[in-house]
């Protein structure tokens, strides 16, 4: 019987402790449904938060729901398939880049696992179309971006070698020498210059390229190969030819006025490896003193060989750099179909012809990619003390070194605007030397026209005359000497002191003429104040004063310390 009191009080007690309990909670606000919900731990819906849960939280799941760790586990499986997800939407790149420009004119750009230490592009499948003129913010000189590869003929003639071959195969024997591996003679002579005999070869019974190239090149009767490489003027389309004289705002920039009161190139002359030249232009009258065409073709005037011969020598309505400079006019560039373009072999005939005929300085407004034979002969020039001069390129900034201008014997050229800026297309590089004017040039044009045009062609034809400018104030001028006379008189453009956009600065002709002590030996201009020497139509229309001479090289040794100590450094 006391059992039975003992429970009721243990009952009751219980009771008590719940009635506590509850007025506790209402005391605290609690309410009671919401004690319910969280002692409820399985009506948590796990399921539907399983996609948010990170991997990295997993520590944290509670082990009292472990009847929901199947859901759970599904998280870390449906995570694994992000990364293949991903990578199916980058795919390969796309071959033309929305924000990446390309001109017609220029070289394939290549990744940097083609590319050698100078940044010029192997013989190696290129990346990039038909040009590296890019102009976005991401690189496409780090091996990243276009990977689209294209053949090593978009930098060259497609089955074509250039190849020294055996001086003393006649004709016939060369010609056997082709049949033999399956090719054509195009051509070949001895080049006085490098002394060497080439040939131009041509596959004509379509097998492989490299194939024909291993088993020429393994030919006792051949001495080195290489492919025909492509060479391209260096100008920008401009608008239909137009008449009139605008100002010509070059002039004052090289303040040219005032240098051709002392000098206008007078019994200097210039090679001018180009396109077509129209002789009989007014602006160039009697001032074409020699015509070679490299080509053979029969092709007329063109538009660019014009152009840079008015840069440097036009003397009626507009004014040249050297107005009294004589021309050769050397035809390299040939195209049916409106542009021009030449080739390693015709380059390396042009060379040999400016050497062999008394040219003193070459221009040379076109570039194309690292040639060992062009290397060779430019090599050669200099030795003979020959001063060269090239346009930079129009490839932009993120271009390789293209050439002859990257070549450490020759001035290389960029282009400025009348406001001193670079050119959006010019080349930039450590062997830049002067920046000169190159954004709408008012030049001539064939059949007696006016032409508006951009590029670094016609601020190495600018370079070029003040050369001569130079090399009439003092005859026995050495290609060194002239080079540091032109960047130490150069104007300071872009951040202080030598950049790689307009080199030492933008060339002054006048500083640069009076930095050079007048040679007694040769003549001067006769009045100060004027800009055309005013026995110029006398001195045209004596016969013969067009004559050409060879340079002024008085000795063995001045020849040989020519290619030693005049031949420029590494820059």
């Amino acid at each position: 019987m006391s059992g039975k009191p003992e429970s009721r009080v243990r009952a009751g007690a219980r009771a008590s402790s719940v009635g506590v309990a509850l007025l506790v909670a209402s005391c605290f606000g609690v309410e009671v449904a919401q004690a319910q919900a969280i002692m409820r731990t399985p009506t948590i819906s796990v399921p539907s938060r399983t996609p948010t849960v990170s991997p990295n939280i997993t520590p944290r799941v509670s082990p009292n729901i472990a009847a929901r760790a199947a859901s759970v586990d599904r998280g870390p499986r449906t995570m694994a398939t992000i990364p293949r997800t991903t990578t199916s939407r980058i795919g390969p790149t796309t071959p033309v880049l929305p924000y990446a420009r390309y001109s017609p004119n220029l070289y394939p750009a290549c990744t940097a696992p083609y590319r050698s230490g100078d940044g010029e592009c192997l013989a190696q499948p290129n990346a990039g179309g038909e040009g590296t003129g890019k102009s976005g913010k991401k690189s496409a000189g780090k091996g990243r971006g276009n990977n689209t590869r294209v053949a090593l003929t978009s930098r060259s003639f497609a089955g074509e070698f250039v190849a020294e071959i055996d001086g003393a195969l006649s004709t016939a024997e060369a010609d056997e020498l082709a049949r033999r591996h399956g090719l054509t003679r195009l051509a070949s002579e001895n080049f006085p210059l490098i002394g060497a005999t080439f040939g131009l070869f041509r596959i004509t019974d379509g097998r492989p390229y490299e194939t024909v190239r291993r088993e020429f090149a393994a030919d006792g009767s051949v001495r080195s190969l290489q492919p025909n490489f492509r060479y391209v003027l260096q100008d920008q389309k401009s608008p239909a030819t137009t008449e009139g004289d605008p100002a010509q705002y070059a002039l004052a920039k090289l303040r040219l006025p005032q240098a051709h009161t002392l000098a206008h190139g007078a019994n200097v002359t210039i090679a001018v490896i180009d396109s077509g030249i129209d002789a009989g232009h007014p602006e160039l009258a009697n001032s074409v003193a020699d015509n070679f065409d490299a080509l053979g073709s029969a092709e007329g005037p063109h538009v660019h060989g014009t152009g840079i011969a008015g840069a440097i020598a036009a003397h009626a309505r507009l004014m040249g750099s050297a107005p009294e400079a004589r021309i050769i006019a050397i035809r390299a560039f040939g195209g049916a179909n409106g542009s021009a373009e030449s080739s390693s072999y015709i380059i390396l005939r042009s060379l040999n012809y400016a050497a062999e005929h008394g040219a003193q300085i070459v221009n040379m407004s076109f570039a194309g990619p690292k040639d060992a034979v062009i290397e060779r002969a430019i090599a050669a020039t200099a030795a003979r003390g020959l001063v060269l001069i090239a346009a930079a390129g129009n490839a932009g900034a993120k271009s390789p070194p293209l050439y002859p201008a990257a070549n450490p014997n020759v001035i290389a050229v960029s282009a400025t605007d009348r406001q001193d800026r670079l050119f959006a297309a010019s080349n930039r590089g450590n062997y830049i030397a002067v920046a000169a004017p190159g954004v709408d040039i008012f030049l001539p044009a064939p059949d007696g026209k006016y032409q508006v045009t951009s590029g670094t062609s016609f601020s190495a034809a600018y370079v070029s005359g003040v050369a001569a400018l130079l090399l009439e104030r003092n005859y026995t001028l050495k290609p060194e000497a002239l080079r540091m006379t032109l960047v130490k008189t150069a104007r300071d453009l872009g951040s202080p002191g030598r950049d790689d956009l307009f080199g030492d600065g933008h060339a002054d002709a006048f500083a640069a003429v009076m930095a050079v002590p007048a040679d007694s030996a040769t003549p001067v201009a006769a009045a100060s104040g004027t800009t055309k020497r005013e026995d110029a139509p006398k001195r045209r229309d004596e016969p013969g004063i067009r004559a050409i001479e060879q340079p002024s090289l008085t000795s063995a040794e001045d020849k040989s310390a020519v290619s030693q100590a005049d031949r420029p450094a590494a820059r």
